[in-house]
């Protein structure tokens, strides 16, 4: 195999980054060519993206990679968290910076939805679990809100087809980020008009869905002159950042779940086909589209952004590295308070350590106080709902999941890891870290003729990334502690 060059701009909520590939003889090399910051910009009481700070940062990425690095890379692909979608105007022009997903202006739309739409007939037609920031509501609340920008956009493109949209001109939606809008019918690549027409929202804004791994066409000259680039072309990953991730699990065979591990925590298994009945309705999972066909079935669990905010606010005290954080967790009393980490307080609560501490009393339990409180409150809490969550996707399969890998940034973390093999009794394997960009990356060779299949793609990471196995050894009562945190 000949050497080829890849670039992979991976942006989170809170951060994005630059990643190039090099791919030589089934073997994968990364580096980092670009970090930035990303973050929600506040205006007039709402919450937006903005769209064209991140263009700004991709393209110094691209300058970057080319100037410093020495590398002209053979193609480029955007990844982005989900649901959230830019508006474009007849004339081609954004209509306007895209909500934030934790804008409040959907607090109330679920429930004014299903007086439209009774929820059990929405699950059926989409298999998308209900989170108040869906695609389908924040739609539906700038419908009911009567925002202006609708009555001028023509098409709809989520934050990595916008992006892509900047780059070449080319107005395309790919199908994983597309799916976790709940807009789709389950585990295809076709709207479900019911679900547009019941919220109002115009047909016209569903634009063309195409597969991952799709070319859409070479980035414009105007951004080549800007970069130094040559005429490349842009690939459309799998657009969501998550069903990059997991194309890069390296797992081969056996019952095994994944965990994508981030400012959210993406729990479940890949399937042949999504798994849509009232069971499922009733645990709240989700059906999100994969790579090669594949479904993702999980469930989104409110993650390291727990401890991302306490961080935050703590930090404008004394700065805490993450090492000093989880240091101190561990020598706090184990499993002294719990909290549900889903619950609604902690969707953007403006001060994460008072609404642990705030969920804490309002359930009769004792109230953590200091750092290491907080945080082993929130860790022990994490892991107990993998726990849980695990048990609810065997309950629905009929197969005990029998190996969990970790990936992501949260993969770092080894008392996490070790504390969930104690917790559910079966082996983590972690790694790798940076199993987004990965999957970007060889989804990008997977168009270009690089890489054949799914299968081929893991086999690849086998190859070129070390994976740490954890196994459970537990030393806590955790049958007891699970008991109590069901209550919840």
């Amino acid at each position: 195999m000949t050497k080829s060059n890849f670039l992979a701009f991976d942006i989170g909520a809170s951060s994005g980054r630059a990643m190039l590939g090099t791919l030589e003889n089934k073997q994968l090399q990364l580096v980092e060519v670009h970090r930035f910051k990303n973050h929600m910009t506040q205006v007039h009481g709402h919450f937006y993206w903005n769209i064209f700070s991140l263009f700004d940062e991709l393209k110094n990425g691209l300058r970057k990679c080319i100037s410093e690095f020495k590398v002209q890379p053979d193609s480029i692909g955007i990844d982005t968290w989900g649901v959230d979608y830019a508006l474009v105007s007849g004339d081609d022009h954004l209509t306007g910076l895209p909500f934030a997903y934790r804008d409040h202006r959907t607090d109330n739309s679920m429930d004014d939805f299903f007086r439209i739409m009774p929820k059990e007939e929405t699950y059926m037609l989409s298999g998308i679990q209900f989170m108040q920031f869906n695609t389908l509501f924040q739609l539906f609340a700038s419908v009911t809100q009567k925002h202006s920008a609708l009555h001028i956009a023509e098409s709809m493109l989520f934050m990595p087809d916008a992006l892509n949209y900047l780059f070449t001109g080319e107005r395309k939606t790919e199908y994983t980020i597309a799916s976790t809008s709940q807009l789709l019918k389950p585990g295809k690549a076709v709207w479900e008009e019911k679900l547009f027409k019941a919220a109002g929202i115009p047909m016209k804004l569903a634009g063309e869905i195409i597969k991952p791994a799709t070319p859409l066409g070479n980035i414009l000259p105007e951004v080549q002159t800007e970069t130094g680039s040559a005429p490349i072309p842009c690939i459309a990953v799998a657009g969501h950042d998550t069903a990059s991730a997991i194309a890069s699990v390296p797992a081969k065979e056996g019952n095994w779940a994944y965990l994508s591990s981030g400012t959210w925590s993406l729990l479940g298994i890949e399937s042949p086909v999504p798994l849509v009945s009232e069971q499922t309705l009733a645990m709240n999972f989700t059906n999100e589209g994969g790579v090669d066909g594949t479904t993702r079935f999980l469930k989104n669990i409110m993650g390291m952004w727990l401890i991302q905010e306490c961080k935050r606010i703590w930090d404008a005290q004394s700065v805490l590295g993450w090492h000093e954080i989880v240091a101190l967790s561990s020598n706090a009393k184990h499993f002294k308070s719990l909290i549900n980490p889903d619950d609604a307080g902690f969707l953007n609560p403006g001060n994460m350590p008072k609404a642990v501490q705030d969920f804490c009393e309002r359930t009769n339990q004792p109230v953590p106080q200091s750092k290491g409180e907080i945080a082993r409150c929130i860790y022990d809490s994490l892991v107990l709902k993998y726990k849980h969550t695990l048990r609810q996707i065997e309950s629905v399969t009929g197969k005990k999941i029998e190996k969990l890998h970790i990936i992501g940034g949260g993969a770092h973390n080894s008392m996490m890891n070790q504390l969930t093999a104690d917790a559910t009794g079966i082996p983590v394997f972690a790694g790798p870290t940076e199993a987004t960009a990965i999957g970007n990356i060889l989804l990008q060779a997977k168009a270009l003729g690089k890489v054949n299949s799914l299968a081929e793609i893991r086999e690849i990471v086998s190859n070129s990334f070390e994976v740490i196995k954890y196994s459970p050894s537990p030393k806590l009562n955790w049958d007891e502690a699970y008991a109590r945190f069901e209550k919840l």
